[in-house]
This record gives C-alpha cells, sequence and structure tokens, in this order.
C-alpha cells in the first residue's frame, strides 16, 4: 500500500474522526449530528453513507448491523467502526498538513 492509496479528502476525513470519536456508537444519525455540531455545516445522510461505502471499500470502515428497534419501524442501525488501516490513513493526513503549515510558517493549532 502507498501513501497515495491513505490519501483522505476533507470530508472523509471528518467522517473517519466522527467514527472514531463515536465509538460504539456510530451509525448515520450520531455522525451527522456530532459533524453538524462541531463543524456548523448541514450534512445529508445520502453524502454520509456515500462516503462511508467508500471508506468501507478502502478498509478505512467496517460496519456492523445492530438490532432492530420498533423506533426505527423494525429496521437495524448500521454501525461503523474504525479500522486500523482508517487510524493509519488519519495519521498520515495530519502529517501531510503539520508539514504544510510548516512550509507556510503556521504552526498547527494545537501547537499554539
Amino acid at each position: 500500500m502507498t501513501k497515495q492509496d491513505l490519501y483522505l479528502g476533507e470530508f472523509e476525513e471528518l467522517i473517519l474522526i466522527a467514527v472514531l470519536v463515536l465509538g460504539d456508537t456510530a451509525y448515520g444519525v450520531s455522525i451527522r449530528d456530532l459533524l453538524e455540531q462541531e463543524t456548523g455545516r448541514v450534512v445529508s445522510f445520502g453524502a454520509i453513507y456515500t462516503t462511508l461505502e467508500r471508506l468501507q471499500n478502502k478498509k478505512f470502515v467496517s460496519s456492523k448491523q445492530g438490532e432492530s428497534t420498533p423506533q426505527r419501524g423494525g429496521r437495524a442501525k448500521r454501525y461503523f467502526k474504525i479500522e486500523a488501516l482508517g487510524e493509519v490513513a488519519l495519521t498520515e493526513t495530519q502529517t501531510r498538513r503539520n508539514r504544510m503549515l510548516t512550509l507556510a510558517k503556521i504552526k498547527p493549532a494545537w501547537q499554539t
């Protein structure tokens, strides 16, 4: 696997971070709520699930079906989990960003 294979777009990165933060409770609604709360962006479920599918194809996340619930009309939630390769991709993305910020002589926010 090359570093190019680990490339994340901005929205992919945000989704992966949300899955990491939410842990066992990462599913469509909780991911959308966290993204909207923390970024101020309005995000559609279509964008979330399309991105999660792409991340799953890259083996950055995996998913499993939860139990069906009466509140959801008998439908089950699909829970997502970050995989080791997803964590590597996040680390690579952060490293690239920090390297570019250093070239621009801008300290990353966490260093200020």
